[in-house]
């Protein structure tokens, strides 16, 4: 099966997942609103949590600042938790957009995404998320890759790591494609399993590896 994108604004040329970020002339629309708004999705890789403010700019009029699985209510790390916060505002119908999106995702009928984002880190997570955007639908790269790509020491790949799995918006930029030097999987804050469905989804694994797998760090 050849999934076909459905794009409804211009995006990068390669398949890669890809969001667009409000110019800076924008971005004073999307930060002045303060408050964060939320919905669920259900989807094969469990419970999915959307967070965002509302944007004039944005497609579908939210821009995201996370995207996280179920799975990462079991991280022991705050930045990782697939938690609600108190002050957040359940706004289910304002994420239809994104939703929709990723339904078609799981379908197997969209290779790309099309959305206005709000997350922020530090400037080093920043470029490491930036260049997370360039890989390719269906393909994967390493840590060390991404590392030399950056410009960097080969000794500052663990923390290319670290910043690979402090990403906030899970899937849409696609960390899942990271894998380890040796093809092993590696860590997922969403799960190895679910990060597993997720290339299998992508046609770069056949079908689950779950009873020969073997995991690097």
């Amino acid at each position: 099966m050849t999934p076909t994108a459905n794009r409804n604004t211009t995006a990068m040329n390669t398949p890669a997942a890809t969001l667009t970020a409000a110019p800076a002339a924008q971005e004073k629309t999307v930060h002045e609103t303060t408050e964060i708004i939320y919905a669920t999705m259900a989807s094969p890789v469990g419970e999915i949590i959307f967070s965002g403010v509302r944007s004039a700019t944005a497609p579908g009029g939210v821009a995201l600042t996370s995207l996280r699985m179920g799975a990462w209510k079991q991280s022991r790390r705050r930045d990782r938790d697939a938690h609600v916060e108190p002050h957040w505002v359940l706004a289910q119908d304002e994420f239809a957009y994104a939703i929709r999106h990723m339904q078609e995702y799981f379908r197997g009928e969209r290779t790309d995404f099309d959305f206005e984002y709000a997350a922020h880190g530090t400037p080093f997570q920043e470029r490491v998320w930036d260049e997370l955007k360039t890989i390719p639908y269906g393909t994967t790269t390493t840590y060390g890759r991404i590392t030399a790509t950056l410009g960097l020491e080969p000794v500052q790949a663990r923390a290319v790591g670290g910043a690979v799995g402090s990403n906030p918006l899970g899937i849409v930029v696609p960390c899942h494609r990271v894998i380890g030097a040796n093809g092993s999987l590696t860590g997922y804050a969403g799960g190895l399993e679910n990060k597993e469905a997720l290339l299998v989804l992508e046609g770069v694994l056949p079908q689950p590896l779950v009873s020969v797998r073997r995991f690097s760090t």
